[in-house]
């Protein structure tokens, strides 16, 4: 099984972070897809079979919070497994989107972190089965 993976943030140095960051992680990765914000985040999930999308909260035109509202309500998407990746440091803000059904991951990250969330909240396993090869180091946090 690999992951088809959407990583939405408006940040393009921080989507390219992200993608390396799932590279090096050891996960087996399928299609990765990119969105800048919720808006063409929805667009993605319309044309394209996504199985986790990782979402900034602070974004234009649409944000974090609301692009997870609008999956949750479209019966197409709702079990769609979201990690939010943010600096967001307001408690209750994190809470709100937890409540939401998402995880939340704070920056700095590592990749075995990543890699960690993404077995958990896909119910893949314990992540044994996909252990991290040398080349992810352990030695990042981004």
């Amino acid at each position: 099984m690999s992951f088809n993976i959407l990583v939405v943030d408006d940040n393009s140095v921080m989507r390219t972070v992200l993608v390396r960051t799932l590279r090096m992680s050891g996960l087996p990765l399928g299609e990765i897809h990119q969105a800048a914000n919720g808006r063409e985040a929805l667009a993605v999930l319309e044309k394209h079979w996504v199985d986790l999308a990782l979402v900034d909260i602070n974004m234009p035109v649409m944000n974090g919070e609301e692009l997870i509202d609008r999956v949750r309500d479209n019966p197409e998407m709702r079990d769609l497994a979201i990690i939010v990746v943010s600096t967001e440091s307001s408690q209750t803000r994190i809470e709100r989107v937890m409540r939401q059904g998402a995880r939340f991951v704070h920056k700095p990250f590592t990749p075995e972190y990543i890699r960690g969330t993404v077995l958990d909240i896909t119910g893949v396993g314990d992540g044994r089965e996909h252990e991290v090869g040398a080349a992810s180091g352990g030695e990042f946090d981004f």
